[in-house]
């Protein structure tokens, strides 16, 4: 908005010219969606706990688990809230790009909500059901890559880190890969959050490797140079990339251990989705595998723990699952999980950036 009614009095007024600069408004972005947060969040917390709208404990989850009963949860939509202002403030309103990123966000948030919903009216951990919850990921996810593939100048090629030179095309079998990639996100993001402050520190850095590559991915001369995919008005997506960070930045300050709030399906599932979605436009997708290996981490504990405890008539490889459980079962505090889960985040997130030259 501030650039599409600013900038053009650029030049009676020199110093608005500050609007054409993607980097400015990316930082505008993250700075606005921060204040939201930390201005609303205890305003927020106290409407969330007179309405009773608090986090439901599963029975069989860890035991120093259960005193977190009760705890105000839905703060993803405040997250949601705080990133849709900041984008319809700082970026350019005629990206078609930035639409389809508010539109997926809050689609995938309105999943969550109806989880979340469920499970606190309901008493118990159990919310939608997994065909339906998986049903309205994968239409939502299906909507984002038709319209890609029917985007003038997009198309189903892979571009894969290390190998600048194999760039298979999918064709239209694009579309079921990239519901993979969305859904797969959604998923994992939701499989993480179960720690104070877990899901959202590695979300801020995953956000934090992808609004450097889509900076690059929508500068033609700088994509040419490291051998990445150009991809038209990526460059956008960079400052949608900055409200997550300063969204999730913002949560973290009353999500931090001992949490006052939890993000909810309808945080992780959204923004799950919304950074699988990022991945898909700037054409790095099998980066999301490395920078996001947290969460791809976490995905993969339950897999294995459920086919392993199946096959085997009741074993488990894990103490518990997710993975992060398994280590509050060892005797690791809680902010001991997350603090070093953050540490390897960091360390893939640098070894994602990496990539750039490693082509």
């Amino acid at each position: 908005m501030f650039y599409n009614f600013l900038y053009p009095f650029h030049t009676e007024l020199s110093w608005l010219n500050v609007f054409r600069y993607i980097t400015f408004r990316s930082i505008g972005s993250a700075v606005t969606a921060f204040l939201i947060l930390v201005i609303i969040g205890p305003r927020f917390i106290a409407w969330l706990q007179k309405r009773q709208i608090g986090q439901v404990i599963r029975d069989d989850g860890p035991e120093t688990h259960f005193s977190k009963q009760g705890v105000p949860t839905m703060g993803g939509a405040l997250i949601l809230f705080a990133i849709t202002v900041s984008a319809l403030l700082w970026t350019d309103l005629r990206s078609g790009l930035i639409w389809l990123l508010i539109g997926i966000s809050l689609f995938f948030g309105g999943i969550g909500s109806l989880d979340d919903i469920k499970k606190i009216s309901k008493g118990n951990s159990r919310g939608l059901s997994a065909r339906g919850k998986l049903a309205l990921q994968v239409f939502g996810a299906s909507l984002v890559g038709v319209f890609l593939l029917l985007t003038p100048g997009y198309d189903g090629m892979l571009s894969l880190p290390f190998f600048k030179s194999f760039h298979p095309d999918l064709g239209w079998w694009y579309l079921p890969f990239a519901v993979l990639v969305i859904v797969g996100a959604s998923n994992a993001v939701n499989l993480t959050d179960g720690l104070d402050g877990l899901a959202a520190g590695p979300i801020v850095i995953t956000a934090s490797t992808y609004l450097i590559f889509s900076y690059v991915a929508g500068n033609a001369v700088v994509a040419s140079y490291l051998q990445i995919p150009f991809v038209p008005g990526a460059g956008e997506v960079t400052i949608f990339c900055g409200g997550i960070v300063g969204a999730c930045l913002g949560f973290l300050w009353f999500n931090c251990y001992p949490a006052e709030i939890f993000m909810g399906d309808v945080g992780s599932l959204s923004l799950g989705g919304t950074l699988g979605v990022i991945s898909i436009i700037t054409k790095q997708e099998f980066l999301l595998v490395i920078v996001g290996g947290i969460f791809v981490m976490e995905a993969i504990s339950v897999i294995l723990q459920v086919g392993y405890f199946k096959m085997s008539g009741g074993k488990r490889i894990f103490l518990m699952a997710p993975f992060h459980h398994h280590f509050e079962k060892k005797g690791w505090l809680e902010p001991k999980v997350v603090v070093r889960f953050w540490i390897v985040s960091i360390i893939l997130g640098l070894v994602a950036l990496a990539t750039l030259k490693l082509r």
